[in-house]
């Protein structure tokens, strides 16, 4: 067989259902191999770009590697936003990406450029195949590097002549490994480390959105019965309506939880990334006694700001298990949980108030809280949403709550705009039974539009919505904040949602007054293929917001 039949043997070993792309001429014997295959579809796309963030939410969502190809050259440039973004939200993906001749790689060529060494900063590893022999290593060795914790990117380079190849090989059978547990030790150590203090809290990261390790921090919470935040990328990792929850951390300037964490002489950092929010954002308070614990696949990141006192390495649901056990074997039953959660009721309460505020107004152009009071009321509670980057992102981030894990997805590691259109199509093809939305701003969303013709194509019931302003909102708001309300010129024009979506034979409406939205996103959800809202945004509300948490009481 041809060594590009191979390839696909080997994709198939792995589980791979999908790949999205944009071939060339250098991926030809690999399209011809791909096309006998009946275990894997190729999704074919209108740019790179927006491939690449269809298989970031798919290995998101599912765990298992998402996969997307390009040609060489431009191909892999237009690909490289799209990898980069999966990998430091920690995504599992698989690159397959064409290459010329390797008898004209070693001289200026048409196209030809050294692929390998530009991914190389931006993924977990990066091999061209240089012989056919290689190839079943080769794949096995990126899907395993790809999904092992902390998951990440892997690119895989096949040049055309590789490809045509003939070859007598087969697959290497995936094998589950297990992770390892932590150290016994350490798990004691941070038990210590907890019984001792007086106000702890818990800081939950991207990777307790892990099914199990949401569990397992449930478990946890509840036998500790100390508050919750959650980062960006955790929202749902303990649901928002469980009264151990303190929403979400992450605005720049600071919010209602920041002060829990001021308050607190603990911070159990579990599964966090320094990249979702810097140390120095929510560890404010100079000079302090405030200890850390990190919980987490891999050793602490080192940052003046984060010096943990215990490091608990290794999987996170079982060093959450241990951890709980280590807990009921020390204490009996009737001193459990160890602290009061009532104390943080009255900043609960505040900031849910805080929350709900403006749910409800009719004013229009509708507010950003009212807009995502709507959304709440149509998604259940597994369905997704993913948020694109711009002041919307801030948004969704402080007033989308949410009850599951990976219910709410945002690029908050590479925060790249454009995210969101394409990266709902991989979502609904991960989970087609699940209402998937998306929301935009009017700047990101025309960063990968081209993309809808590919939802419209394989008839891919997603809802986009559109927050209009005519402007780049969020650019705008921090050069407010930073310059005494001053602003550079951001200001662009918009095409009228309606014509956009007949122009694509999809539906589409843009409304006119607040009342309309509801109803629109029930209709959205009707259609058997995509469907836009644009939304006309009031982002006063933007400036409104920084005063109001400028004012937030030290003392509650």
């Amino acid at each position: 067989m041809k060594a590009s039949d191979l390839m696909i043997k080997c994709l198939e070993e792995e589980g791979v259902t999908r790949i999205f792309g944009v071939p060339g001429e250098e991926n030809a014997d690999f399209m011809m191999s791909l096309k006998k295959s009946n275990k894997i579809k190729f999704i074919l796309c209108r740019h790179e770009q927006a491939a690449a963030f269809m298989a970031d939410t798919f290995g998101r969502l599912t765990g298992k590697a998402g996969v997307c190809l390009s040609t060489l050259g431009p191909g892999v440039t237009n690909l490289m936003t799209g990898l980069a973004d999966a990998n430091m939200d920690r995504a599992p993906v698989v690159a397959i990406i064409g290459q010329g001749s390797t008898k004209r790689l070693h001289k200026e060529s048409h196209q030809i450029m050294d692929s390998i060494s530009m991914v190389q900063p931006i993924s977990k590893w990066a091999q061209t195949i240089l012989t056919p022999e290689n190839i079943s290593e080769v794949v096995r060795k990126a899907f395993k590097v790809a999904e092992t914790e902390k998951p990440g990117l892997t690119v895989i380079e096949l040049p055309e002549d590789i490809a045509e190849q003939e070859i007598d090989e087969k697959p290497i059978k995936p094998i589950l490994t297990r992770r390892p547990a932590a150290d016994n030790r350490a798990i004691q150590e941070a038990l210590n480390l907890i019984i001792d203090s007086k106000n702890p809290i818990i800081l939950a990261g991207n990777g307790t959105i892990r099914k199990r390790a949401s569990n397992r921090l449930r478990v946890l919470v509840e036998n500790l019965g100390i508050g919750v935040i959650n980062t960006f990328m955790a929202k749902g990792s303990v649901s928002y309506k469980d009264k151990h929850s303190l929403f979400t951390i992450g605005l720049g300037s600071g919010d209602y939880n920041n002060l829990a964490i001021d308050e607190s002489d603990l911070v159990i950092a579990i599964g966090y990334d320094l990249v979702e929010y810097s140390p120095s954002a929510w560890n404010r308070i100079e000079g302090g006694e405030k200890k850390i614990i990190h919980i987490d696949f891999s050793p602490a990141e080192i940052d003046k700001d984060y010096l943990p006192n215990v490091e608990v390495i290794g999987d996170l649901a079982g060093a959450l298990y241990q951890l709980n056990k280590a807990l009921t074997e020390r204490m009996s039953k009737k001193d459990l949980p160890l602290f009061k959660i009532e104390s943080r009721q009255k900043l609960r309460s505040e900031m849910a108030k805080d929350l709900d505020k403006n749910d409800k107004d009719d004013s229009f152009p509708m507010k950003p809280q009212r807009i995502l009071a709507d959304v709440r009321k149509v998604m259940g509670g597994e369905d997704i949403l993913l948020s694109d980057v711009g002041a919307h992102k801030m948004w969704v981030a402080r007033h989308y709550d949410c009850t599951d894990p990976n219910t709410c997805l945002i690029s908050n590691g590479f925060c790249t705009m454009g995210f969101a259109l394409p990266g709902s199509i991989g979502a609904k093809m991960a989970f087609p039974d699940k209402k998937i939305i998306s929301i935009n701003g009017d700047a990101g969303f025309f960063m990968n539009v081209q993309d809808l013709e590919t939802a419209v194509r394989y008839n891919i019931n997603i809802v986009a919505v559109v927050w209009l302003d005519g402007e780049y909102g969020l650019i705008k708001w921090k050069q407010q904040v930073g310059f005494k309300g001053e602003h550079s010129d951001l200001k662009f024009n918009n095409p009228n949602f309606e014509m956009l979506a007949n122009s694509l034979n999809m539906w589409g409406k843009q409304i006119d007054n607040s009342n309309e939205f509801l109803p629109a996103l029930e209709e959205a959800f009707r259609q058997k293929g995509p469907a836009i809202i644009g939304v006309p945004v009031d982002y006063d509300e933007n400036m409104k917001l920084t005063k109001h948490l400028g004012e937030v009481s030290h003392t509650l």
